[in-house]
């Protein structure tokens, strides 16, 4: 083998080292947390993939917890192709779950269900796009830098839903009314019945097709392309003459719409109403599996799957092993991801060295 075949398998490998880092890391903190709380890591292990791909129920199951992650995905996906990082899909989420069961149940009560589901999703998304909206301006016209405006929306966010669910809805029991019948996504059950009982339904087949819609809009249209180039050097698209900063504000309303759409899976397709707290926790997760699927449609949909698998399999083992121990796991997977991606990123033979700061944008007169 020459020299020039010894350099190009490394370099053929390195796109799967995330993949790899996080299959191979999954296992070894598995035992390791098993040995802490006393489990034989085979038995352990043997549970999880029992209550999860083991039954059509824990397949079910995996499915649903994996499409809310899908959505907040690609809204982080959709950000970061531009240069963004929307840390805020968090609130977005929130309150575009808020707002979508709100109108949900306040629809006639024979609402037809394309009319009722198209104008609940209708709702979130723009509620989400509305929340991005605002560090979206921010960082166009004032320079601030959206991670810092996101993370403090996402406060915000926290704070105004239990206000909003008991002042302004009076819903002492901090969850809205059920949506009408007609807004209410089919069960994935109804087409497979060994699904049954699981809260998988269509929203999962339309996060994928979504996955994929969302690829081709970035590399085909128009607006998408040029949202990947400012990603890629905002300064010659400035100066090639394209609208910079408006085309920042597009791309982070964009992502916030997409992330305020997860609400098709836990509202319409499975609890038929908001509550407080429905859906935390997939915002952050989302960024480790944009991450995790490095830009491609099926990359962020398998990597989903992983971690709606790592999801159902806290609560498969829970008779054992705390489920905050897999709350613990999932969080090492996203450090030992982001630290893949960027040895990944790095050139041959050289050590991932800090990127300088990015150059804000400049204030608009």
């Amino acid at each position: 083998m020459s020299a020039g075949d010894k350099r190009e398998g490394p370099a053929v490998l390195r796109p799967l080292l995330p993949a790899l880092l996080a299959f191979f890391g999954i296992i070894l903190l598995l035992n390791l947390i098993s040995f802490a709380f006393g489990q034989a890591p085979l038995t352990t292990l043997r549970l999880a993939l029992a209550g999860t791909w083991g039954t059509p129920y824990g397949v079910g199951q995996v499915l649903f917890k994996s499409t809310p992650l899908i959505f907040t995905a690609l809204a982080f996906e959709v950000a970061m192709r531009s240069g963004l990082f929307n840390i805020g899909a968090e609130g977005q989420v929130a309150l575009g779950s808020l707002a979508g069961g709100v109108v949900g149940a306040h629809l006639p009560a024979g609402t037809p269900w394309p009319v009722a589901v198209t104008v609940c999703i209708a709702a979130a998304a723009l509620t989400g796009a509305g929340v991005a909206l605002i560090p979206a301006l921010m960082r166009a016209r004032l320079g601030v830098h959206e991670i810092i405006s996101t993370i403090m929306l996402n406060r915000i966010v926290e704070v105004l839903l239990p206000f909003v669910l008991v002042t302004v809805l009076g819903a002492a029991s901090l969850r809205t009314a059920s949506v009408v019948p007609g807004a209410a996504l089919l069960k994935l059950d109804r087409v497979f019945p060994a699904l049954r009982g699981s809260a998988a339904s269509v929203a999962f087949p339309l996060a994928v097709a979504l996955a994929f819609g969302v690829d081709a809009l970035l590399r085909r249209s128009r607006r998408g392309r040029e949202m990947r180039w400012i990603g890629i050097n905002a300064a010659a698209c400035r100066a090639e003459g394209i609208d910079v900063p408006r085309r920042l504000v597009q791309a982070m309303l964009l992502s916030g719409a997409i992330a305020g759409g997860a609400m098709a899976a836990t509202v319409l397709g499975y609890k038929g109403y908001y509550e407080l707290g429905l859906g935390a926790g997939a915002g952050f997760t989302g960024i480790a599996v944009a991450l995790l699927g490095r830009g491609h449609p099926l990359g962020i949909v398998l990597a989903a799957v992983l971690f709606g698998t790592l999801q159902q399999a806290g609560l498969a083992i829970n008779a054992r092993i705390p489920k905050e121990a897999m709350d613990v796991l999932a969080a090492a997977v996203i450090l030992l991801v982001a630290v893949a991606n960027r040895a990944a990123a790095a050139p041959p033979g050289k050590v991932a060295e800090p990127e300088p700061a990015p150059v804000q944008p400049e204030v608009a007169s």
